[in-house]
């Protein structure tokens, strides 16, 4: 297929948590917001001139600066994280924010506050206490730390508008952006795909990675461009896998599985579009039928579509499992890849149980997998993905469905 337009300015972006489209809202006066977790509502940091950049640590090298400080149990992403902070890499945010549901992460948000990492006069950090269930106290509690440790400090240090007006133009911008991902996402269910896993990885990590309001008119011409594309004569992939786990924000994961003509036909990670890139229904009126504010409304859907495994009661965890089993269906994967940074705890205990479910109880072929944060290169991943594919392609013999 031909190169998808924009697809080189995507890749340059990415190359870099200060790119050029946040250079220029910055520019514009913008307050950068960073963030790392589907637990920080990503909408609410675009209200008023204020833009969410989701932080990620491309071209990571070494990490002996960051295990000095936290030693080498904790996960990579961490590390890479804390690492790019001593380098000077994250100078232009205006803010971080964080939850209290990764230790790790907060290790690092609380070192790099300690050790004054960002130069950047009035820069400040915050952190919110999330609730571990989906309960009527939960949203209250969620809510009320959302608006006092995040919007509250937005607009006292930083003069953001977080008016109800503000946050209803946030929604519709994030929406408009939505749309396009679903649209997109609906043609990697094509028999022959016309869009790669590696490009929708791509769009996917530049809409976390850069204001919403900056990326959106490229992706508008991206899925312009993709409407009119035409496949490859010949389908090249040998299986379709649904990829659960957590954050994956390298492309080069992708590139590796499509290596192995394994396509990923719908990402349930961390940085994935599930769930991420679904539309926000918000009400019309300042108060919905159940009596709930505009704020209070996007703070429920936050935690009611969050397939994080720290939800550890029983509804969030047969969910889990419930929502892998429509992936598959409604994708038509042939597997499902759990996958696992090493030393993540929450997807640690994750992994343990939810692939034999998957696999012998709902009889979905299924491989689990625990891997470093940069995955270029790894040839030991390369080897388990090739065996599960071949695996995959066996099974189909041996059902009669034979295979290309």
């Amino acid at each position: 297929m031909k190169d998808l337009k924009h697809i080189h300015y995507y890749e340059s972006l990415l190359e870099s948590a200060h790119n050029d489209l946040v250079r220029q809202a910055r520019e514009e006066g913008g307050v950068a917001v960073g963030y790392t977790c589907y637990y920080i509502p990503e909408v609410l940091l675009n209200v008023g001139n204020a833009f969410s950049v989701r932080l990620r640590a491309p071209n990571t090298g070494s990490l002996d600066i960051s295990q000095y400080y936290m030693s080498s149990l904790v996960c990579g992403y961490s590390r890479a994280i804390m690492e790019r902070a001593f380098e000077g890499g994250y100078n232009f945010l205006d803010a971080f924010f964080a939850s209290e549901t990764c230790q790790q992460m907060n290790r690092v948000v609380e070192n790099i506050h300690l050790l004054d990492l960002i130069e950047n006069e009035g820069f400040f950090h915050s952190i919110i206490d999330a609730p571990m269930k989906v309960t009527p106290h939960g949203v209250k509690h969620y809510t009320n730390q959302v608006k006092t440790r995040f919007l509250d400090l937005l607009a006292e240090k930083k003069g953001v508008d977080i008016s109800d007006a503000a946050i209803r133009q946030a929604v519709k911008e994030h929406n408009e952006m939505c749309d396009i991902f679903e649209e997109i996402d609906q043609l990697r269910k094509e028999e022959n795909p016309r869009i790669t896993a590696t490009e929708f990885h791509k769009l996917c990590l530049v809409s976390y990675a850069c204001p919403t309001g900056k990326i959106l008119p490229y992706l508008k011409e991206t899925l312009e461009d993709l409407r009119s594309r035409q496949p490859d004569e010949k389908n090249p992939y040998r299986a379709r896998i649904v990829v659960v786990g957590s954050e994956i924000d390298d492309y080069d994961f992708s590139e590796l599985m499509e290596s192995c003509r394994a396509y990923v036909c719908a990402d349930r990670y961390c940085y994935g579009a599930i769930p991420g890139r679904q539309r926000i229904p918000i009400s019309e009126e300042p108060v919905n039928e159940d009596g709930e504010d505009l704020l209070t409304q996007i703070c429920r859907y936050y935690l009611e579509t969050s397939q994080c495994p720290r939800f550890m009661s029983r509804e969030k965890v047969e969910g889990r499992r419930e929502l892998v089993k429509q992936l598959v269906e409604e994708y038509h994967a042939d597997g499902v890849m759990y996958e696992q940074l090493k030393f993540c705890d929450f997807w640690g205990y994750e992994r343990t149980l939810a692939p034999v479910v998957i696999s012998e109880e709902l009889g979905i072929p299924c491989m689990s997998v625990d891997r470093d944060y940069a995955v270029r290169g790894s040839g030991q991943l390369m080897t388990r993905v090739q065996a599960f594919v071949e695996s995959i392609e066996i099974k189909k013999i041996q059902k009669g469905g034979g295979v290309q």
